[in-house]
């Protein structure tokens, strides 16, 4: 029996007959085909905006951006649902239904000529606001349906293993490690069949292609029901958090105890459940300190008022997370270099000698190489890194935070190798004629752009992913996965927020283009990527203080401190 976790009708959750691989399978590919549509959208949008709604280059690129940007956003509200009220189950299966709906709406937005502006003649009528809106509601419904679902994926494939079960355990750090492989494969089928079918073929295929593979994948999620482990929701994590909080500010005038044995800890609190007192931000510590009118009296009890006095672990709790942030916020950059691969790479490619025979390879489909980088570097990382890393530190791989930095580094030198392909791309422009559609020279010359970047994504999502669900409370790992899915939604806002500014900086006057110009062959997006790969390496360099700074989280140890009080009802 599983003491945590329960099975569908609510009883104590037993091994043999439910989670393991088996659910755990059905779940990952809920969100396999989660990545197929979303990123089946994302990288081949910015050709449809520019394309057929006849929208300015920067401009679809702050569309894609927002739009990607949204769907990460949104993991926190999905978080916040699953842990307060709706449980991880209920979530993934409400917002996989409206994410159909959106792939739906948007088939029907792409298909219907009113909802597009006619063709160019001689001048390119952009869309106007009703083509736009009805556009606008399709994405972000898909944004919405990503990101409700995509923060509970990954959090409820690991309640299906038992980190208390040496098997189980390694089983989980198995499914980890190909979590983020099988929706690669769904990236890859989404860079390939769906945009070549987007272009050859059409949206309306692609786009349905995507609503059926939803629709199938939920129904096969909603039949594994009677074999997935439940674990019980603690209550919001982020009224948690704020108990603490509010609780430490009304007591802040207060001195602390000498001894930590003298903060409270709840008896109701099992004692392996218990979280040790630590010494960093003590002003928190302030909330456990027990002061007349902490406690309310009931009909036969006292119990706490938890806006006036918090536990021990439940500041602790808040600790964990709080030392989480400077990590949170360093990997933040990484993303904001990622949302350039989907967008202005894409549009460089679009420019470019792309034919092989007979055959032309779709502008969005250059992301293939970004996809290919991520399973070699995934499947070199786990069949020859790991063993010999093993071998020679006797560790079973990289940490997450090593992981994570050498995303970063990867990231630096894919910037600045997309600054050489554009200046050599910029210099063949400028030699046959800026407006020639289609210059003389290879596509393959971005292949280290996406290359580098890709195999970085393969170190930084795995390594924060494992970081966020590690180094995170039992109770708020739903809110820190969302909290880490936060860190690609603001890099791809402030993807946008750069755009419009370096647009708006470097336009000196009406007829100047500016870096970021409308024809991308009139601009200098070289040096916009030189900035990113400079941000880059001052990121890094803040990045390796914060992960010297933090520590990881020790194993729990018998704790002999904590004021119980009679606080059971």
């Amino acid at each position: 029996m599983s003491l945590d976790a329960v099975d569908y009708k609510g009883f104590p959750a037993d091994k043999s007959k439910t989670g393991g691989w088996v659910p755990a399978t059905l779940i990952l590919g809920i969100e396999i085909v989660e990545r197929l549509s979303t990123m089946g959208i994302a990288v081949n949008l910015v050709t449809y905006l520019g394309g057929t709604m006849h929208l300015a280059s920067s401009n679809s690129a702050n569309i894609v951006t927002d739009f990607m940007g949204t769907s990460f956003l949104l993991c926190l509200l999905g978080g916040f649902l699953a842990d307060s009220f709706l449980g991880r189950y209920k979530t993934i299966a409400l917002f996989a239904l409206i994410q159909t709906l959106g792939t739906g709406m948007l088939t029907v937005a792409t298909t219907l000529p009113q909802l597009r502006p006619p063709p160019c003649n001689l001048n390119c009528q952009p869309a106007n606001g009703f083509q736009m809106g009805i556009l606008y509601l399709a994405l972000y419904l898909i944004a919405l349906g990503t990101g409700g679902l995509k923060s509970s994926v990954s959090v409820f494939g690991t309640d299906q293993f038992d980190e208390k079960d040496d098997k189980e355990k390694a089983q989980m750090t198995y499914f980890f490690n190909r979590f983020f492989f099988f929706i690669s494969l769904g990236t890859l089928t989404a860079v390939t069949v769906l945009v070549y079918i987007q272009d050859e073929v059409g949206r309306i295929w692609a786009y349905g292609v995507c609503s059926l593979s939803m629709f199938i994948a939920i129904i096969i999620f909603l039949l594994g029901s009677k074999r997935y482990r439940y674990k019980k929701s603690a209550g919001s994590p982020i009224v948690h958090i704020f108990q603490v909080i509010v609780a430490a500010i009304r007591k802040r005038k207060l001195d602390l105890p000498y001894d930590a044995a003298m903060l409270y800890e709840s008896t109701s609190t099992p004692e392996a459940s218990r979280i040790q007192h630590t010494q960093e931000f003590r002003i928190l510590d302030k909330a456990a300190i027990v002061t007349e009118g902490d406690f309310e009296e009931h009909a036969s009890c006292s119990a706490p008022n938890p806006w006036k006095l918090s536990s021990v672990t439940r500041v602790e709790e808040v600790k964990m997370m709080a030392k989480l942030l400077p990590i949170w916020a360093t990997t933040i950059i990484f993303w904001t270099t990622y949302a350039q691969m989907i967008t202005f790479s894409v549009e460089q490619a679009s420019t470019m000698e792309r034919t092989i025979g007979n055959f032309q390879i779709p502008a969005g489909s250059l992301t293939v190489f970004f996809v290919a980088a991520i399973l070699i570097t995934l499947a070199l990382y786990d069949r020859i890194i790991m063993p010999l890393w093993k071998k020679w530190k006797g560790k079973p791989g990289f940490t997450n935070l090593q992981r994570i930095a050498i995303g970063l580094v990867l990231s630096v030198i894919g910037m600045a190798a997309a600054a050489l392909a554009e200046q050599k791309r910029l210099t063949v422009a400028k030699s046959v004629g800026r407006n020639t559609s289609t210059l003389p020279i290879s596509v393959f010359l971005l292949i280290p752009q996406f290359f580098f970047v890709g195999s970085g994504e393969a170190f930084i999502y795995t390594g924060q992913l494992d970081f966020f669900i590690t180094q995170s409370p039992k109770g708020m790992k739903t809110m820190s996965t969302g909290l880490f899915l936060t860190t690609l939604s603001l890099g791809f806002f402030i993807s946008s927020f750069l755009v419009s500014v370096i647009k708006k900086a470097t336009k000196t006057n009406a007829t100047a283009q500016g870096w970021l110009a409308d024809n991308i062959n009139y601009g200098r997006l070289d040096l916009f990527y030189w900035l990113l790969a400079a941000l880059g390496v001052i990121n890094f360099a803040i990045y390796l203080n914060s992960a010297t700074w933090y520590k990881p989280r020790k194993p729990k140890s018998p704790i002999p401190n904590g004021y119980g009080a009679q606080d059971k009802c």
